[in-house]
């Protein structure tokens, strides 16, 4: 695991940067859209619910930042042609990719494996790893269009360490672990991609909030206490840095 060292952003640090975010229209995917943007990031929001989506773009255009995209996408759904297609109009729009955020994730059923249900298991690595696999995969050349990108897979601490009742949940951020390790080490010394994986550790989101109900919410993080992380690994000081694990705990 490495800790990401205190890292003050520039506030120029994203400026004519093209950044994807999934899961943009709540929690951490709002946060980080909305303070990319306030770095100088064109952001493309993406995610199911346009209306969640429509809500961070104004918030960013309030701010006085660069004018983001919306992408509505519905990752259970969506197919490997979606995937393509999306890729085709990012170039078209913007010519470039400089960081992709995989953010989007389902919590699922918080029950024994031995509970488990096929259906739930088989939503969630839809969302949770196919996803982010199908999208990498389609937009790396467009990735490799920058002169420098980053890919940031969004971990857990149980996708390192197994435990009861978080099922198909830990599976799958236990397979992006190894995702990132691979992809990195096919990319090294051919690409200019690198690619890596933050645990944000205890956020205050409605995922944690659903997982942990009797937790009071003011006692961990707000989501905002991420961006410093989500920035080092997106930006030009994070360069040569590929297949790592991060831990955002001590932020």
């Amino acid at each position: 695991m490495t800790q990401i060292p205190e890292y003050q952003p520039k506030s120029d640090l994203m400026k004519d940067k093209i950044v994807i975010i999934t899961g943009a229209g709540d929690g951490i995917g709002k946060a980080l859209a909305i303070g990319f943007a306030k770095h100088g990031a064109t952001v493309v929001l993406l995610g199911r619910t346009i209306s969640k989506l429509e809500q961070v773009y104004d918030a960013i255009e309030a701010n006085g930042s660069p004018t983001p995209a919306i992408y509505p996408i519905d990752f259970e759904g969506a197919s490997e042609k979606d995937y393509q297609d999306m890729a085709i109009k990012i170039d078209e729009e913007f010519g470039k990719l400089d960081c992709l955020i995989h953010n989007a994730a389902l919590l699922g059923d918080r029950t024994s494996i031995s509970n488990y249900s096929f259906s739930s298991w088989d939503k969630l690595f839809k969302v949770n790893v196919t996803a982010p696999f199908l999208m990498t995969k389609a937009l790396m050349p467009v990735l490799n269009k920058a002169e420098q990108s980053s890919v940031i897979f969004t971990s857990s601490s149980v996708g390192r360490k197994g435990r009861a009742f978080w099922g198909a949940y830990a599976a799958s951020k236990a397979a992006l672990e190894n995702l990132v390790e691979t992809l990195a080490d096919e990319n090294n010394s051919i690409s200019n991609i690198r690619f890596n994986s933050i645990n944000p550790g205890a956020t205050r989101t409605a995922m944690r909030a659903t997982a942990y109900p009797a937790e009071e919410p003011q006692t961990v993080k707000a989501p905002e206490a991420l961006l410093p992380a989500y920035l080092y690994l997106a930006g030009c000081d994070s360069v040569g840095r590929s297949g790592e694990h991060f831990d955002a705990t001590h932020i």
